[in-house]
């Protein structure tokens, strides 16, 4: 990593040059004792700043003001998807064969031009006897797209890492998910909704999650604003079917009584790992006081009800076949050659070239 390398390589010269070490020390003191820019400008010029925030701070309540306006467009699209979402749905669960001209789909990697007339003749032989085995080979009361949820799961990282083996049996019964937007005129959120066909694990068939969102600016922090955040999540009971919870396993202890010297065996229940802790998540207290752990399961959490949100539920079918995966790892491949380009005879090593002085940045090997 050049970074790096060009780190060590300052970092053992300076600590070679004492003075240099102390010019650098002076330097960082100046920057973490010196005075803001504030303090250091004039009072009148100081008094139009505070103005300029007070601007910043009216600009934030108007921004805060769009988010809302962009939620209840949220809302009104939501109502134009809900068929499509429905008839994929229907489609899933084998509730609805859908027609030969809605199943065409033209491929761009499977450009028929491009074959000659012999091999599409070929192809067209191969393809039949295959459908013909495949037809007899498949089973016949097979419906819709078996394990099309569960295949989402399993193939998203994100899914995939709260995914137990013993949640997949489970999954195999889950039909749709959904989110439903907050009514208009009432405080913001989202939930999302798994709808189950009935099966042996429990009696629900809905499972919900609610997440409340807050769309204002801090009254004490005004600038700390960035948009709509969730800041709080609900999750739902689940009416588990006897012996069937997997959020709970069964363990044996056994224990020596002091005084007789026998021994007995005691089970209870304790947590197991299991995506349908989901539906538990960690409660926030009225003072907003968590642990550092804590913290971090909440914000994966709402990490997780955002991903459902905007990506899984409106692009399923991209997430089923593997090609919203592949857009995903694309972007981040993106955005990693844009922080790892640097141009041709210029020193990535910032703090190098912003701390040290002229004669000591020669040590970088790219003093301009």
């Amino acid at each position: 990593n050049t970074f790096l390398s060009l780190t060590r390589k300052v970092g053992d010269q300076v600590m070679q040059n004492p003075q240099a070490l102390a010019d650098l020390q002076d330097r960082l003191d100046s920057i973490s004792h010196g005075p803001s820019i504030m303090e250091s400008l004039p009072r009148p010029v100081r008094r139009r700043i505070n103005a300029l925030r007070n601007l910043q701070v009216k600009s934030t309540h108007i921004e805060a003001k769009f988010y809302e306006e962009v939620h209840e467009l949220e809302r009104k699209y939501a109502f134009l998807y809900q068929p499509l979402f429905d008839k994929r749905k229907d489609i899933v669960s084998g509730n609805l064969e859908p027609t030969d001209e809605e199943c065409e789909w033209h491929s761009d990697h499977e450009d028929e031009n491009e074959l000659s007339e012999n091999l599409k003749s070929k192809v067209s032989v191969e393809e039949k006897e295959k459908e013909k085995k495949d037809e007899e080979a498949s089973d016949e009361n097979m419906k819709g797209i078996p394990d099309f949820w569960l295949t989402i799961f399993r193939s998203v990282d994100m899914l995939s890492d709260m995914l137990q083996e013993h949640d997949e049996p489970i999954l195999k019964h889950l039909q749709d998910i959904k989110v439903i937007f907050s009514e208009a005129k009432q405080p913001m959120s989202f939930t999302l909704e798994f709808h189950f066909e009935p099966n042996t694990y429990f009696n629900n068939t809905v499972l919900t999650k609610v997440y409340k969102m807050k769309s204002e600016p801090e009254p004490d922090d005004p600038f700390s604003f960035e948009g709509p955040e969730i800041v709080d999540c609900e999750g739902c009971d689940i009416d588990w079917k006897k012996g069937k919870d997997v959020t709970v396993k069964t363990i044996k202890k056994k224990q020596k009584h002091k005084g007789r010297g026998t021994v007995r065996t005691v089970t209870k229940q304790v947590p197991n790992d299991s995506f349908f802790n989901f539906f538990n998540p960690i409660k926030v207290s009225s003072d907003g006081e968590l642990d550092e752990d804590s913290e971090f399961t909440l914000a994966t959490d709402f990490e997780i009800g955002h991903f459902f949100r905007e990506r899984i539920v409106p692009r399923a079918v991209l997430y089923f076949t593997g090609e919203a995966q592949e857009d995903d790892e694309s972007d981040q491949d993106d955005d990693d050659e844009e922080e790892e380009e640097v141009e041709e005879g210029e020193c990535d090593n910032k703090v190098c070239l912003n701390l040290l002085s002229e004669e000591e940045s020669v040590f970088c090997g790219y003093n301009n």
